[in-house]
Parts: structure tokens; sequence; C-alpha cells
């Protein structure tokens, strides 16, 4: 129970993915680098593609609904691009992730992503605004 109650204290203090967890600098940062690093497998709309899932939607969002914008994160730093994930800064990680949400129309605001999957574990992934 007391486990319970220090979560739910936590997730009331955290912030989401509504409050603006981004630049639009930075989206344009990320933009260019998805088309030259993602795109080839995941398409141009971020519609995904024959072995590569969509990175905008429905299904996406649901997918990551509930965790952590650092799982999503790691995720994308430690396997993406699946042929050299090192190819990309944990910079360039960061940025491309701005890039997703914008397309997922998940709002701005003043401050960079920072590429540190320990702060982005306190940003939740809400697929719809509370």
């Amino acid at each position: 129970m007391r486990a319970w109650l220090t979560l739910l204290f936590l997730m009331q203090g955290s912030r989401s993915v509504w409050d603006g967890v981004y630049t639009p600098e930075q989206a344009k940062r990320g933009g260019e680098l998805y088309a030259k690093h993602c795109a080839g497998c995941h398409g141009t709309m971020l519609s995904g593609g024959e072995e590569a899932p969509p990175l905008a939607g429905g299904g996406f969002l649901s997918n990551w609904n509930g965790l952590t914008l650092g799982d999503l994160f790691e995720r994308t730093r430690t396997t993406m691009p699946q042929n050299d994930p090192s190819r990309v800064s944990r910079q360039g990680h960061a940025d491309i992730l701005a890039y997703v949400l914008s397309v997922n129309k998940f709002p701005s605001g003043k401050t960079e992503m920072e590429p540190k999957a320990e702060v982005l574990r306190e940003v939740r992934f809400e697929a719809e605004k509370k």
C-alpha cells in the first residue's frame, strides 16, 4: 500500500508530454535527422513501413501510453537505426523524439528536451491530455 501511495505522489508531481518538453527549434533539428536516419524504415510521414511500426497516430500513442518519455528515448537510443544505433548521438535521439512529439501534436515549450533517460523518466507519456 505504501509503495502505491509513493508512486501516486510521484506521478502527481511529475510532468507529462503535454507540458511542453521540447522546443520548436529542437523539433526542426529532429525532423532533419529523422529524414536522414529514420524515414527509410518508418516512412516520411511516420506512418511505418513493412517491418517498422508507425511513430504517429493512434497505434503509436496507445503503445506508449502510461510509460515514460525515458522509456521511449532508451528504446530508440539503443535500437535505432537498426543497422547502427551509435550512428545517432544522444542529443540527436532527443531531437528526433522532439520531432516525433511535434508530429503527434504534443505542445512545444521553452526548454529543450534533455538527452538523459533518467531525466526523461520523470515525464509521463500520456496519449490524451488529462
